[in-house]
């Protein structure tokens, strides 16, 4: 095991003045801690975007209909989705799963694409369970076999996004869920609530949550499972299984941040893989980063999802690595510093 000190003796071994490019040489501590090696590797990389619908959608929560879900997913396979520019331009390959989406599936899709549907989307967490705990364990386990795949293909670097209208209500609950945030706190506008949908949507969003919260000491799968989406439960799933395998996990926003909380409760410690590339612009999901301890490395009011906000911070970690790996020491160009 090294440790954090160990980190920064190397970074203050190195040819610069000591601790002179800041908050890069914290990024570079954090990612070699995340490797738990002196000489990260931010390459090979890879994205995975889930996709799912959401049953609460139907009860008024997004501006945007489901049918949008399956239109998006075909705008990925297409190649022509912001998550395909910036994965394209960072050199990060993209894989797309859908685990619940209600659309018809795609006809000859790429070989980028999945199809491990578990359902139409999930009934509306505004009446009942979003899913049972079967249906979450089998969401869960495709993330799993989706951070296996792509550790065994190389990948030292994961990143998670996803695609489902309607998702940052779930994302709410969970964050209201796992955390001490209001309902207040944690439900924001997602893709363009107004002042009365974001009203309604949070009476739904505290509701929900209060609901599981009685679950949650006894049986905290079933609780979760009532109020996340399959593309959520899928994407914890990933970010365990990743953590697990020694990799580091480059976290998006606040809906893949919700995952993250999901991974932490229920495999402690994978909290620990993690950095967090941004923080978005909604506001519940600075309570979620505090509660696993992460400062973003972003804060630029990104709010997209499908992975976006962590693709923008993905060069970051290729710049702390490249000093962390690349930068000879004091000692072997013959300087000395004065003490």
């Amino acid at each position: 095991m090294i440790d954090e000190a160990s980190i920064w003796a190397h970074l203050d071994a190195l040819a610069k003045p000591h601790r002179s490019l800041g908050r890069l040489e914290a990024i570079a501590v954090r990612l070699a801690m995340t490797q738990q090696r002196v000489d990260p590797r931010t390459r090979p990389r890879r994205i995975v975007l889930f996709a799912g619908d959401h049953g609460c959608v139907a009860d008024g929560v997004s501006a945007w209909p489901s049918a949008v879900t399956g239109m998006m997913v075909g705008t990925i396979l297409a190649g022509r989705a912001t998550s395909n520019a910036l994965a394209g331009v960072h050199d990060c390959p993209l894989r797309l799963v859908d685990v619940g989406v209600a659309a018809d599936r795609p006809v000859d899709p790429p070989p980028f694409y999945r199809n491990a549907r578990i359902a139409a989307g999930t009934a509306s967490l505004a009446h009942s369970p979003a899913m049972d705990a079967e249906r979450f364990a089998a969401a869960w386990a495709i993330g799993t076999d989706e951070a296996d795949r792509a550790v065994d293909e190389g990948a030292a670097v994961l990143i998670a996004g996803e695609m489902g209208i309607g998702n940052t209500t779930p994302a709410a609950a969970l964050t209201m869920l796992l955390t001490d945030a209001s309902a207040a706190d944690a439900v924001g506008r997602g893709a363009g609530a107004d002042d009365a949908m974001l009203s309604h949507k949070t009476r739904i969003v505290a509701d929900a949550a209060n609901r599981a919260r009685a679950l949650l000491v006894e049986d905290p799968a079933a609780a979760i499972a009532a109020v996340a989406g399959y593309e959520i439960a899928a994407m914890a799933g990933f970010f365990a299984r990743g953590a697990a395998r020694g990799v580091t996990l480059l976290l998006d926003g606040y809906v893949a941040t919700a995952a993250a909380l999901i991974a932490e409760r229920l495999a402690p410690g994978t909290a620990r893989a993690m950095i967090a590339g941004h923080r978005s612009a909604e506001p519940g999901h600075a309570a979620a980063l505090q509660r696993l301890g992460l400062e973003p490395l972003l804060d630029w009011g990104m709010r997209l999802g499908e992975g976006s906000g962590a693709l923008v911070a993905l060069p970051l970690l290729d710049s702390a690595a490249a000093l962390l790996r690349d930068v000879a020491r004091l000692d072997a160009i013959g300087a000395e510093r004065a003490d």
